[in-house]
């Protein structure tokens, strides 16, 4: 109970080479992970910026709120029909 057997330092020592040996590949994951963050964050701004940009050739559009209310028509009242 107290050591471990030899099958427990094989997949120890299988564990780490896959992890640490060969070219890095933990540095190369990372590098990759870094890489599409850096791409989705790049994604991200242009799609704000397009959306910020008016539309091409035309005028910018006015927000609801921003126009102005429609004009009431023109009612004659009883004193204006008479006279």
């Amino acid at each position: 109970m107290g050591t471990f057997s030899i099958w427990h330092w094989l997949i120890v020592l299988v564990v780490v080479l896959v992890l640490f040996g060969g070219r890095g590949k933990i540095s190369q994951i990372m590098g990759d992970f870094g890489k599409g963050l850096k791409s989705f964050k790049k994604s991200m701004k242009e799609d704000e910026l397009a959306a910020d940009e008016p539309a091409a050739g035309g005028e910018p559009k006015v927000l609801q709120s921003e126009q102005a209310p429609p004009a009431e028509p023109v009612r004659k009242t009883d004193e204006a029909a008479k006279s």
